[in-house]
């Protein structure tokens, strides 16, 4: 045995090589009162002071060993304050103050207060233990006083209380040999009995040590034994137990099970490093594959996209007008195909491909790789862009169609119109020129050249009563030319004929004028009565030749107002008839009294009226076709009003739908953004009630489909407006269009928030084991976790933490991720957030080039070899194929760089 001081005076006592370093100091405050307090008062269980002696012995010596030196009797080697004053240092990695040289008692009570009061900046409250009774050999203090720097030193820190510190130890043991059969540690004392826990244990971790399956449950010395050789040989654990001791003890001690036990933690915290350096490997590999086959994906639906979007383009901008209704309409059934069939896969080939891009940037980001960058002009902008610019070249061509038939409806209507008033011009002029150039009047007598006069009166009264109609003729020639009529060479050619022949009309008229007015001067006698029926004859029949071709005259509306005033204005018509039915007859009358006086007073007529070709006959012929003509008129109105009326069912049959779906799919818009924002339950929760509410959306398609349906009734009718709705068919599908998008898009946030904690490699069961272990520390049900709290939970799930400067700066490494604004609270979310980046997939370069290096045996470089025996097939020859030769100067034939492999596959420069 070494004397601390005497063996060597120059020793200095430090930082032991073996220390992971505490990083204690500062008050934490008061910890938590020992389970059982050492009473003074009080005898130890004489089995439970043998098992602690040797327990606690083996422990201290697993420590002493390290500056090499160990004690033989616990309550007499710490006696004088030196070694225990180094053990201190040996475990927490720390300088105490120098010790006193002598050795009177006052000596040795000054270096055990030195001890102590290390102990109680620590943090921990010393009960009922002081330095006399250590110094006096009291066995029962002196068992206490290294049971609390066990607890604090080996099992918990200054911020954990000695309860959560044994319930995260204890919680450790339960998980880690939960699997075994006969085995369930309920404690620390008679749950270890038959030897089964330790041997669990120990298989758990090193299964090629023990042979679980042929111990009995019957044997509990051999079972015990068997544990304690295999870790003292295998584990370099001391034997701090004998088998027999807690075999033969009702109950064992709890303190001396503890501390044995808490030996497998700290053995077993660092094991399986190769393992998981090539989990890690085979997961980054895995990923980095995916995002490739995922890139590829990307680029030929976007090609394929595009490539559509290029050829669709250019035959919506084909404006090239056609020359009848009947070719325009069929470009416009071939829009309504394009819109019913062809886009609708578009516009969901266009929705998947941004949520395959942004899944894979998602991804990329978790894996921390760098972000995909498509090909030039493959970005998704670039689709949007060519998007817009479908859309903008769509909405431009319905406008351009629609427009079109309405200017082709309208030609043909003018076209219709100037043909019949082109007739009625034309079979009014027949005969016409010859008339004004005869020469009877050189001839004719007095009273004929007067008949003469007053029959041209007549006709220039008629003539200018159909100036109208050839201003109206070269009205709508003129109109048909703006519109761009395609027949309007053959119909300027006509109007310039009758134009021609008006201005021969006036100026012949003129001519005759003149000759008659020259020899008027010798006419006296005009027959007032032929004179009188002529002059009211000719309006009249000039009123009946209108009348006739108002009758006659085509007609277009598009809305029941319009047919309604084309009824009233014929029903007005149909008003003054009466009064020219009197008319007719007075005109009549005013014939039979000329009759009546040349009959009377025996006077022969030459013939007809001479001052007028409209005879009684001629009158009364065209007053019938008057009279035929008006039911016509009546019932290609009443036809005309049935169909307004029919259109207009069909305006209210639209508005009444579209005024549903329309607020329906506005509702729809603004629920999905209520349920991104209120997201109750778990993400598997969310994803079901988001595509059990898309369900419920795509179900309402039918609604749209029959709105489809209607609206194409309504343009078959050529309905261009509805007053009754304030929703356009195509606001309509664009809202449908937005909505299925964004509730796509809504699920697919969703998938990537599985996705991000499903990348992260948290498995179910490791979600499950998380979540048990944060409820179990969280108390007060208050959602986060104080210090202590997390320490213990960090320890039931593993984490080597212990009291030492490593320990120390791990566990404020730790503090600084999830509580990096030091409120003094973690949240389960930043624990999640760390195990996952901590255990599973949150890789760095620098951490998959450690995982090769332990692969690799420590070397810079690695073989073919290596990479084929410690990956599976694929993913070793997917390294080697990629992997540059090592050209560095401790390289061997077929040395592979895998340092800058690892740096490649993040996007990185070479470390």
């Amino acid at each position: 045995m070494v004397d601390y001081h005497a063996a060597n005076q120059s020793y200095q006592y430090g930082p032991s090589s073996a220390g992971n370093g505490a990083g204690g100091g500062g008050s934490m405050g008061d910890y938590m009162a020992q389970e059982d307090d050492w009473d003074r008062d009080l005898l130890l269980d004489p089995a439970w002071e043998k098992q602690q002696r040797k327990t606690f012995t083996a422990w201290c010596n697993s420590h002493l060993r390290k500056a090499g030196t160990q004690i033989e009797n616990i309550d007499e080697d710490f006696r004088d304050g030196l070694k225990l004053m180094l053990l201190l240092e040996v475990i927490s990695g720390e300088r105490l103050p120098k010790p006193e040289r002598g050795k009177m008692r006052v000596h040795k009570i000054n270096n055990v207060n030195k001890a102590l009061d290390f102990i109680a900046s620590k943090g921990v409250k010393l009960v009922s233990i002081g330095a006399e009774e250590i110094v006096d050999g009291n066995a029962k203090m002196t068992l206490g006083m290294i049971w609390t720097i066990i607890l604090r030193f080996a099992i918990q820190d200054i911020s954990v209380e000695e309860t959560s510190a044994k319930e995260g130890l204890l919680l450790w043991c339960q998980r880690k040999t939960a699997p075994y059969k006969n085995v369930n540690v309920q404690n620390f004392h008679i749950s270890w009995k038959d030897g089964l826990a330790f041997n669990a244990l120990i298989h758990r971790h090193r299964p090629e040590l023990i042979e679980y399956d042929k111990l009995r449950k019957d044997d509990p010395v051999t079972n015990l034994n068997n544990a304690f050789e295999v870790a003292e040989k295998y584990l370099d654990i001391p034997k701090m137990l004998d088998a027999e001791d807690i075999v033969n003890t009702a109950r064992p001690d709890e303190k001396a099970i503890m501390t044995y036990v808490s030996s497998f933690y700290h053995a077993f915290s660092g094991a399986q490093k190769a393992e998981t350096a090539a989990n890690r490997i085979c997961k980054v590999l895995a990923v980095n594959q995916e995002n490739e086959h995922l890139m590829e994906d990307y680029e030929r639906l976007a090609s394929d996209l595009l490539e559509w979007i290029r050829r669709t383009i250019p035959w919506l901008e084909d404006r090239v007008p056609q020359k009848t209704i009947q070719e325009m309409q069929q470009k416009l059934e071939d829009f309504r195909d394009y819109r019913r069939v062809h886009k609708p896969p578009k516009v969901q080939e266009k929705c998947q491909l941004e949520i395959n891009f942004n899944t894979l940037q998602t991804k990329l980001r978790l894996s921390n790789r760098p972000a995909f960058m498509p090909s030039e002009g493959k970005m998704v902008s670039d689709i949007n862009n060519g998007w817009q610019h479908l859309e903008q070249a769509e909405k431009g061509y319905e406008e351009w169609l629609l427009n079109e038939i309405r200017r082709l409806e309208r030609l043909d209507h003018l076209a219709e119109k100037f043909r019949q008033k082109a007739s009625i011009h034309e079979a009014w002029t027949d005969g016409k020129e010859a008339m004004l150039k005869h020469r009877d009047y050189e001839t004719a007598t007095l009273s004929d050249i007067k008949a003469l006069i007053r029959k041209h009166e007549a006709f220039e009264s008629d003539l200018a009563a159909h100036q109208d109609r050839v201003e109206q003729i070269a009205a709508i020639a003129q109109e048909l030319n703006e519109l761009d009529y395609y027949d309007s060479h053959n119909v300027n050619t006509r109007c310039q004929k009758i134009c021609d022949q008006w201005d021969a009309l006036g100026s012949l008229t003129h001519s005759r004028r003149e000759a008659l007015e020259k020899t008027e001067k010798q006419l006296e006698t005009i027959d007032q009565l032929h004179l009188e029926y002529a002059k009211r004859a000719a309006p009249f029949n000039n009123w009946m030749e209108s009348a006739m071709e108002d009758l006659q005259d085509m007609f277009i509306v598009h809305t029941i107002e319009e047919i309604e005033g084309l009824i009233s204005a014929h029903d007005q018509f149909k008003s003054t008839l009466p009064d020219a039915d009197r008319e007719r007859e007075a005109i009549l009358a005013i014939h039979k009294e000329a009759q009546r006086i040349a009959e009377s007073n025996h006077i022969k007529l030459s013939g007809s009226n001479p001052y007028t070709t409209v005879t009684p006959q001629i009158i009364n012929s065209k007053w019938e076709k008057v009279q035929q003509l008006v039911p016509k008129r009546d019932h290609a109105l009443l036809e005309e009003q049935s169909k307004q009326q029919s259109n207009e069912h069909l305006r209210r049959q639209f508005s009444s739908q579209a005024n549903v779906v329309g607020p329906w799919i506005q509702n729809k818009m603004e629920e999905i953004g209520r349920i991104s924002i209120e997201m109750n339950g778990t993400l598997e929760d969310q994803l079901s009630h988001l595509k059990q509410y898309e369900r419920s959306i795509v179900d309402y398609k039918p609604n749209l489909d029959l709105l489809e349906q209607q609206h194409q009734l309504i343009q078959e009718a050529l309905i261009f407006d509805n007053k009754h709705t304030n929703y356009t068919m195509e606001h309509l599908r664009v809202g449908w269009e937005q909505l299925l998008t964004t509730i796509a898009r809504t699920i697919n946030e969703v998938e990537n928030q599985i996705l991000t904690r499903d990348a992260k490699g948290i498995s179910q069961e490791q979600m499950q084991e998380f979540r048990a272990s944060f409820n179990h520390f969280d108390k007060d049900h208050g959602g986060a976790l104080g210090p202590e709290e997390f320490k213990a939970c960090l320890i039931s799930l593993g984490y080597d933490v212990e009291n030492d400067r490593q320990g120390d700066a791990e566990f404020n490494r730790i503090m600084s991720v999830v509580d990096p604004n030091h409120s003094g609270l973690v949240t389960f979310q930043a624990f999640i957030d760390f195990m996952s980046r901590e255990t599973t997939d949150t890789d760095t370069a620098d951490q998959v080039i450690a995982s090769f290096k332990v692969l690799a045996g420590d070397k810079n470089f690695i073989t073919a070899e290596e990479l084929r025996r410690e990956l599976p097939p694929d993913q070793a020859e997917y390294c080697i194929a990629r992997m540059a030769p090592y050209q560095g100067p401790d390289a061997v034939p077929g040395a592979l760089d895998y340092k800058s492999f690892s740096t490649a596959l993040y996007g990185e420069s070479d470390l």
